[in-house]
């Protein structure tokens, strides 16, 4: 997808109500209460908003997200190891051009493995966690957890990051085969299923 099938004031409102969405999850207590209020929100872009990556000829008839009921077995609020081995993937997309991604980190979630940490490349940067599990209900290409620049951030400290993974969610291409997303390699991959957040619907 170029930045040519939209405007660029089109993508920065999306982007500040996605900021705002994850801002609202976070003033939450409940982490249930919070993952309903992303649930509702991501439906609502998803299905109105000019720059959702859904089509625009389905978007009338989109039925939401398959998002799986909250668990909180899957939120881990973990510290990060950042020493690790550096390394650097240039991934190209279709609105941010080529997007670097260095590895900056790995996070232990217990009882499902280790997961690399990125940071993007470019202006501001931020962090990225994205996810590919072996369920059969989601995404193949994988989903993203944070993704920070975007606004996908929930949440911790300069010592720990809240890792929930109730709020996976899946990249533009698995609505649209016209985006370029980057997507997890082996550091981002688990063995394990994870049978919560956004669930793949054909």
């Amino acid at each position: 997808m170029t930045r040519d099938a939209t405007t660029s004031l089109d993508l920065l409102d999306f982007r500040r109500r996605v900021h705002r969405l994850y801002e609202q999850v976070r003033e939450h207590d409940a982490p249930a209460a919070g993952h309903r209020t992303w649930v509702e929100g991501r439906d609502h872009l998803l299905r109105t908003h000019p720059t959702s990556p859904v089509p625009s000829a389905d978007r009338a008839n989109y039925r939401g997200a398959d998002v799986a009921p909250y668990d909180p077995a899957y939120r881990f609020v973990v510290a990060v190891d950042t020493d690790v081995e550096p390394e650097t993937r240039d991934i190209s997309t279709g609105t941010d051009g080529v997007v670097t991604l260095d590895r900056t980190g790995r996070v232990e979630l217990s009882g499902l493995g280790l997961l690399d940490l990125w940071w993007l490349g470019g202006y501001g940067g931020g962090l990225f966690l994205p996810l590919r599990d072996a369920s059969d209900q989601t995404y193949g290409g994988g989903r993203y957890v944070l993704d920070t620049v975007k606004g996908a951030d929930l949440g911790g400290d300069a010592a720990e990051l809240v890792v929930d993974l109730n709020f996976a969610y899946q990249p533009s291409c698995a609505y649209d085969e016209a985006w370029a997303c980057p997507l997890p390699g082996p550091g981002n991959t688990l063995a394990a299923p994870v049978p919560v957040g956004e669930r793949y619907r054909p």
